[in-house]
């Protein structure tokens, strides 16, 4: 079955059209199931909440909260929601829009899943704006459009290194594994047994940003769901996530993700119709 423009399986939230993109959020319950289907656009699929497994392209795959899914035009998938339902953040883009991408020698290809790192960040200021509707919001979406498209076709993370040494792996893991505590850039080099400078040189060009900038966004990431899935008071979440005080958090949040982590929880899990 191929969905028309604009229609989706679930219950709709809000939604809006916007120059070359129709944007909804959508609901599902626990247990809900969504026959094989396609969509006529390319649209990108961000999971504010819950779980569910997806069928594509005859491959399967687990489907988180935060995670970013881009699917092609005609791709056939279905999903098969968990216990906790789900909530989803979609954007269907017109052909036009990709094609006068094309035109201008700019490749448009995303790939197919993200999670985490600068298009999580760009994917939750788009939902932002679908909830600002003010007079700029229009514009900002098109450039975080622009934004989403480029870093989702150039890989996420990674840009240059097909096969990064081993050991800035390592330092990624280890960031990945102890965000939440007070690490010293020496200290990082230390364990994965390289320079300092080499380490933040390697990692900046790998990753397109500073160590201290990715263990900010790990730590807003973690932040994130806490929000979304947790009763956690927001100190309790800013010190979980390895933030001083709360008064630090809210600011780092606010900065990052556009609005303050209160309202930030209170549009994921009690949304406005």
């Amino acid at each position: 079955m191929q969905l028309a423009p604009g229609s989706y399986y679930g219950e709709a939230l809000r939604g809006r059209k916007v120059g070359g993109f129709e944007l909804s959020e959508r609901v599902y319950p626990p247990g809900f199931r969504t026959p094989k289907h396609t969509h006529k656009r390319a649209l990108f699929c961000f999971v504010m909440a819950g779980n569910y497994t997806e069928m594509y392209g005859g491959r399967t795959r687990e489907c988180n909260s935060s995670t970013l899914l881009y699917h092609p035009p005609e791709e056939l998938h279905a999903e098969h929601f968990h216990d906790a339902g789900g909530r989803s953040f979609i954007i269907e883009i017109e052909p036009d829009w990709l094609k006068r991408l094309r035109d201008q020698g700019i490749v448009a290809e995303p790939k197919a899943e993200f999670k985490g790192g600068v298009a999580e960040f760009v994917a939750r200021r788009l939902y932002k704006e679908l909830l600002e509707r003010d007079g700029v919001s229009d514009l900002i979406i098109e450039g975080l459009m622009m934004e989403l498209v480029g870093e989702t076709t150039r890989g996420g993370h990674r840009v240059d290194i097909n096969h990064p040494p081993r050991w800035l792996e390592q330092a990624r893991e280890m960031l990945h594994e102890r965000f939440a505590e007070p690490l010293k850039l020496a200290d990082i080099a230390r364990e994965v047994s390289v320079h300092p400078v080499h380490l933040s040189q390697t990692f900046h060009k790998s990753y397109r940003c500073t160590v201290g900038d990715y263990v900010r966004r790990l730590r807003i990431e973690c932040a994130c769901r806490d929000l979304a899935e947790s009763e956690s008071s927001l100190a309790e979440i800013a010190l979980a996530a390895g933030f001083c005080d709360q008064s630090h958090f809210t600011r780092t949040f606010k900065r990052i993700i556009g609005i303050a982590p209160s309202h930030y929880r209170e549009s994921v899990r009690r949304p406005k119709r």
